[in-house]
């Protein structure tokens, strides 16, 4: 199995802990790639509006293109991509780019979109028929990416002749990793990802496999729909939040919300809850830890080595 590590783009210069710096994010990424993580995972959020406060986030194209040229094994990428931000044919251009800048190691997260009460309005995007905008937009990018052009007008979005000429170091591009939960998203997924995505906060082992095992059997089945076998899509799991062993569990993640239930113990322990998601089929597990500061991937290493051991 492979394991990846979350890292937030978020944060205020009057937070409780430091707001990220693009320092500290391309520290993380060494250490992250020096302890043996696979994947190096970010949020593509512009702001996040609370009742008393406000966040500001990164930029995560701009951060994603950062971290490509300065790590050289790890693979990297947004999580989840919100869809509504950029034009799908510029999404497939910029994943071009910086699977091109990488070297091969860029994944393209994409989702329908879920920060509308956060950023949309703020930054001018539009806030409705999600699904049917990404319905259309995914389909762009799915034929630039693996044809290299296409020629599409939709109600929302239009491609007229569009081309890729330049192309980064794999013929069809990236793979595309659809985060989706409902059953037509799902079937999204079937029509047009390499892989699926979702995620799980403070919850146990049994308490994930419950919620996840009906979604997977809507996947399966909008695959069966496809003509399409299931065990062609990937699937990964995004875990919130993950204390490394020797690190207290008590207080509160990295969002500022307080940890129910944190995946913590040894580093055999931990290791084992993350192995035991791919009793549903994943094949790599992305872990949000707290603290946030490097000596918590630091301390991460055994568990990579527990996990990467199988």
């Amino acid at each position: 199995m492979r394991i990846g590590l979350i890292n937030q783009l978020h944060g205020r210069p009057d937070g409780d802990t430091a707001a990220p710096s693009w320092e500290s994010i391309s520290e993380r990424a060494a250490v992250a790639e020096a302890a043996g993580f696979d994947m190096f995972v970010f949020e593509d959020a512009l702001l996040y509006r609370g009742e008393e406060i406000m966040d500001g986030v990164w930029e995560s194209v701009s951060i994603a293109a950062a971290v490509a040229a300065t790590t050289r094994r790890i693979h990297l990428g947004q999580s989840v991509i919100n869809s509504p931000y950029r034009s799908p044919a510029m999404t497939a251009k910029i994943a071009d780019t910086i699977d091109e800048i990488s070297g091969g190691r860029f994944v393209l997260g994409i989702g329908a979109g879920n920060t509308a009460d956060s950023d949309y309005e703020a930054f001018g995007f539009p806030t409705d028929k999600r699904y049917s905008r990404f319905a259309e937009a995914i389909q762009i990018i799915h034929g630039l990416l693996k044809n290299g052009a296409i020629d599409f007008e939709g109600e929302f979005y239009s491609a007229k002749q569009a081309e890729l000429v330049l192309r980064g170091p794999r013929q069809q591009g990236p793979p595309i990793n659809i985060a989706a939960g409902g059953p037509k998203m799902l079937q999204l997924v079937a029509r047009y990802g390499d892989a699926w995505n979702w995620w799980g906060w403070d919850e146990t082992i049994q308490q994930i496999k419950a919620r996840l095992r009906p979604i997977i059997e809507q996947l399966e089945q909008a695959c069966e729909a496809e003509e399409r076998d299931p065990s062609t899509v990937g699937r990964t799991f995004d875990l919130y939040t993950v204390v490394p062993e020797g690190i207290s569990s008590h207080g509160v993640n990295a969002d500022g919300v307080e940890m129910k239930q944190p995946v913590t113990g040894t580093s055999e322990e931990i290791a084992e809850h993350i192995l035991s998601l791919g009793e549903l089929g994943f094949e790599e597990v992305r872990c949000d830890l707290w603290p946030k500061e490097s000596h918590a991937v630091e301390a991460m290493e055994p568990v990579v080595e527990i996990v990467h051991a199988g």
